[in-house]
């Protein structure tokens, strides 16, 4: 049955915060109300949903299927709203707003510098930068949780906008004191990368779909030496010999200066890929979103290497 004319926006918002925190008192806190305010916010909303919005579990609470539908919308209304007194304030010459942008776990070694450059220069404006794995980001970009993705390629389930920004460079790695390191003259094959134990990031990863694609190309086989979620797991897997990571070179800096890593010896490594800023074909963005957007296309080459 439909909502009735006597849910209220205040009703949504504490609702929204009771489910994004998974606690009343938690919600109480940050919306400065007192736990029974709260609990009767909840319940006269659920009284004009005629269905119960939340279920009380051990461990906490969690959102009922009405829940989580009407959830969905009170984020994307509270959002509007947001946008809507930032784009007000920017007619008014006052330049400010939430910056929200969404970054594959790679990103984060080279988006923070550009994020505090852009924050630099518009002291008013908040950032929010959430980190995932590539299916991470996009569902939340797809859910409007974030106005622009940073990644490798433009997601095929989503009909995106996207920008090349800079450049991404690949590649293979190992350990100098690996097996394939020893003889610098002799190049390495793909071939015979198909007999180590190859160091991989989880399934739904940009650089986990990228080396399956160049294996699969290959007609090889991926021999997966280990599967991890995290890029330093990775590296310190691959300094300490276990096997060959395939890494963005943004992430291994440090490593490849100290002599831990190196690069190994074949032909095309690094692969080089670029780095994209997208964002939803259909939507128009606040103008702190678009700032962003033109300030990476504009600066983007010039200050990531």
């Amino acid at each position: 049955m439909p909502l009735t004319k006597n849910a209220t926006f205040r009703q949504l918002a504490t609702f929204h915060a009771v489910a994004r925190l998974g606690s009343v008192s938690a919600a109480a806190d940050e919306m400065h109300l007192t736990q029974p305010a709260v609990s009767l916010q909840i319940a006269s909303l659920e009284e004009s949903a005629r269905a119960p919005l939340l279920q009380r579990t051990g461990r906490g609470i969690r959102l009922t299927e009405a829940g989580q539908m009407l959830d969905s919308y009170a984020r994307r209304i509270l959002g509007l709203w947001r946008e809507a007194g930032e784009e007000m304030a920017t007619l008014q010459g006052v330049f400010s707003g939430t910056l929200r942008v969404g970054a594959i776990t790679t990103a984060e070694y080279l988006l923070p510098p550009m994020l505090v450059t852009f924050a630099n220069q518009h002291p008013a404006v908040k950032v929010n930068l959430q980190v995932g794995n590539r299916d991470e980001i996009v569902r939340m970009l797809g859910s409007q949780e974030i106005d622009l993705a940073i990644m490798g390629r433009p997601p095929a389930e989503l009909k995106t906008a996207s920008t090349p920004f800079a450049k991404h460079p690949m590649a293979f790695l190992a350990s100098p004191s690996h097996e394939l390191m020893r003889n610098a003259k002799s190049k390495v094959t793909m071939a015979q990368l198909s007999e180590q134990r190859i160091l991989v990031r989880e399934r739904g990863s940009g650089t986990r779909a990228t080396i399956e694609r160049l294996f699969k190309d290959a007609g090889l086989p991926l021999r997966i030496g280990s599967e991890m979620s995290s890029n330093e797991a990775i590296k310190h897997m691959c300094a300490a010999g276990f096997g060959v990571a395939f890494l963005s070179m943004h992430t291994c800096v440090l490593e490849m200066e100290a002599g831990v890593l190196a690069l190994l010896p074949m032909a095309h490594n690094p692969i080089e890929r670029d780095w994209y800023v997208m964002r939803l074909a259909s939507r128009q963005l606040p103008h702190v979103a678009q700032a962003f957007e033109s300030f990476l296309v504009e600066r983007g080459q010039g200050e990531i290497r």
